[in-house]
């Protein structure tokens, strides 16, 4: 490389830049820049640091945060956040970042801007980026009046907050029980680990009614496994005890507590000793009244798990409500009796 830093030409030299030469040229080299630059709109400016995902110019895209893990699969249901803009507008044309828990949305169904789809095939768990949409992979040559105007390009910030691989749950299910059964039982667990997954999303954003469809969904299949060998068993058991115990818990948010106690009791005949499983059912037995039951559960879990503040903390409040209810029976017997031995006043 050639170094002119400490060149002796003339252009460079003390003697020539006092008759201000270098600085004109200079001058004019920055006014060039300028005027360049105060030519281009905010989305060239965009453009120069994005890369060209599909190689025709239709769709630019910069990752501002990095994500991990693989990226969306074809089909798969995605919880995102995000924003349109249509450029010289501050104010997205449209978003959902002022929901609290934005809806889950399937690729192919719910997905219905071309670009938008096509991005979210590129990004990764965790990720946040730009895109630009040419027309073609935007709202068209007609726009979306009023809101989007004809040949539009626009500007979609993007989050990738979770996705699951609905796909794969969809194909499986399609196939009749003994398509299912003739493939691995890896493949199986997969779907239903997508399943269990999609219910604790759900049941995180307090909608109890889709988590406990996704967890009944995954025993169904587990239960129409026809399993080669004791380990296969012990595997399916493996898989079912945490959907039991996620049943439980969700049943009890729907303030049924018989189906808790079910669900708990289906979790302690895999494991026994498991405390999850006991806990749940110490707490469907409280809403039962049924304190006694309920002292068995959580003591039987206490001796396991001595300092659990769960556990103890439950198992007073049972101690409590038990001493009440003998109380208010003792009350009750006690005028009972009363009641008997009082004269009838003729």
């Amino acid at each position: 490389m050639l170094d002119i830093s400490n060149s002796s030409c003339s252009l460079c030299t003390g003697e020539m830049s006092g008759n201000g030469l270098i600085s004109s040229i200079r001058r004019l080299i920055n006014t060039e820049e300028r005027l360049t630059t105060s030519n281009r709109s905010p989305f060239d400016h965009l453009r120069q640091q994005m890369d060209d995902i599909l190689g025709d110019g239709g769709i630019l895209k910069e990752v501002v945060q990095s994500g991990e893990g693989p990226p969306v699969p074809q089909n798969a249901s995605v919880l995102i956040r995000y924003s349109g803009f249509l450029e010289y507008s501050d104010q997205p044309f449209e978003t959902n970042t002022n929901h609290k828990y934005p809806e889950m949305m399937k690729l192919g169904r719910d997905v219905t801007l071309a670009g938008l789809e096509l991005g979210l095939l590129t990004m990764q768990k965790g990720e946040f980026s730009r895109f630009l949409f040419q027309p073609q992979y935007a709202y068209g040559d007609m726009g979306c009046p009023p809101f989007i105007p004809a040949a539009a390009v626009v500007l979609y910030e993007v989050q990738i907050l979770d996705f699951f691989n609905s796909g794969q749950v969809d194909d499986f299910v399609a196939l009749s029980l003994e398509e299912q059964n003739t493939l691995p039982l890896s493949t199986l667990l997969e779907v239903v680990n997508t399943l269990r997954s999609f219910g604790n999303r759900c049941f995180n954003q307090s909608r109890y009614d889709n988590a406990k469809d996704r967890y009944k969904q995954a025993v169904t299949l587990l239960g129409s496994r026809e399993a080669q060998n004791d380990a296969e068993k012990e595997r399916i058991k493996a898989a079912l005890l945490p959907l039991y115990l996620n049943l439980s818990l969700t049943e009890l948010r729907l303030d049924s507590p018989h189906k808790a106690l079910k669900y708990g009791n289906k979790a302690l005949e895999i494991d026994s000793a498991n405390t999850k499983a006991l806990f749940r059912c110490g707490q469907a037995y409280l809403e039962l009244h049924e304190y006694e039951s309920a002292q068995g559960c959580l003591i039987t879990a206490q001796a396991k798990r001595p300092f659990d503040s769960d556990i103890n903390n439950l198992l007073r409040k049972v101690v409590i409500c038990y001493k009440d209810s003998l109380d208010k029976q003792k009350d009750l017997y006690s005028k009972m009796f009363r009641d008997l031995r009082s004269p009838v006043k003729m």
